[in-house]
């Protein structure tokens, strides 16, 4: 399982540990990935995704899975994320995600 947040596509960055003696040696950052389950609205079910818990309240923020996904860049998206954002546009019930 890759690490790698399915709505945001937020992964692993590089960096140093510098110590006491100002040594530097390579190191990851990982994002911290939940797996969560999140309700649409539009289409009466939940989905389990393994998202970051800044994209888990960018969806709180934005006031759901369907309006974030409304919103999301395709290019950001997991491939199950854009079949999840597909079939809200597919459902017809867009205009009540987006109002």
């Amino acid at each position: 399982m890759s690490r790698v947040c399915e709505l945001t596509g937020k992964g692993p960055m590089t960096g140093n540990n510098v110590s006491h003696a100002n040594n530097k040696t390579r190191r990851r950052f990982l994002p911290n990935l939940n797996d969560t389950t999140l309700q649409s609205e539009a289409l009466g079910r939940s989905f389990k995704l393994r998202i970051s818990a800044h994209a888990l309240r960018s969806v709180d923020h934005r006031g759901g899975l369907d309006k974030f996904l409304a919103k999301a860049k395709d290019t950001e998206l997991s491939a199950n994320a854009l079949k999840i954002k597909k079939a809200i546009l597919k459902s017809g019930t867009e205009a009540d995600a987006l109002s």
